[in-house]
């Protein structure tokens, strides 16, 4: 990264971050980052209201292990957590070392977050504040066991941390926007392909024709953006549309 002017690379990243089009590319992207800037996980998340108890509902797309987000749940961590607490009474990217006394829990269980990040190598993080266009307020952070990022990679990551808050937001508005323009028998079609049936089948189920079970299928395909029913269904299980 070194090698490259500031600004070459944030504007590098920011245009790949526009041309993204799923959370899944984001996704993808933000691991390939994460692994430039040396560290194991990133984590994008809506910032919790003060009743939430659960840091799982509130993340958008993450990389942490799963057994670390099942630990840091069960263990109710998010409650007194000093991150989220510096999340809402502040604008300004930080760092973050569990194994810093400063950063001393309310709830007596400091020790238990130090040896649980400690177990999966992500003690040191950076952690930078976005909102939507909308208001509303998340976060994008990095996390790992490398030494503490740099000023300029402080500022790089800021610049991409508010790129890519901004482009989940423009895809899920448009999702939602795909999700009213779906009849109901569109849905009724995808919600029985997901079960495994096929065209005849769900056509004895709606009491249909099968060619009108096609044309629904072929209708929801085109309103999502999909190039088949495989991806349609793919498509509507994630963004919530069937289940």
């Amino acid at each position: 990264m070194a090698s490259l002017p500031q600004n070459s690379v944030e504007d590098a990243y920011v245009q790949e971050v526009a041309g993204l089009k799923t959370q899944f590319d984001i996704f993808r992207f933000m691991k390939r980052v994460t692994e430039v800037y040396r560290s194991r996980a990133f984590m994008v998340l809506n910032l919790p209201p003060i009743t939430s108890f659960d840091l799982q509902a509130n993340t958008i797309i993450t990389s942490w292990p799963a057994e670390l987000l099942s630990i840091y749940d069960q263990e109710g961590l998010m409650v007194n957590s000093p991150v989220l607490r510096r999340l809402r009474t502040s604008t300004l990217p930080f760092l973050h070392d569990t194994s810093r006394a400063n950063w001393v829990r309310d709830d007596g269980k400091t020790g238990v977050v130090a040896t649980l990040f400690e177990r999966f190598k992500m003690m040191r993080g950076a952690y930078f504040p976005t909102h939507e266009p909308s208001g509303a307020r998340g976060a994008v952070s990095f996390a790992g066991d490398r030494e503490p990022f740099t000023s300029v990679e402080m500022r790089e990551l800021s610049y991409i941390a508010i790129h890519v808050f901004d482009r989940l937001a423009e895809i899920r508005n448009l999702d939602t926007r795909i999700t009213d323009t779906l009849t109901d028998r569109e849905i009724d079609c995808l919600n029985w392909t997901a079960a495994g049936k096929t065209s005849a089948e769900i056509a004895e189920i709606l009491d249909l024709s099968e060619h009108t079970v096609n044309h629904y299928l072929n209708r929801a395909t085109k309103k999502l953006d999909t190039v088949n029913r495989t991806q349609a269904v793919a498509k509507a299980l994630r963004i919530g549309l069937i289940k």
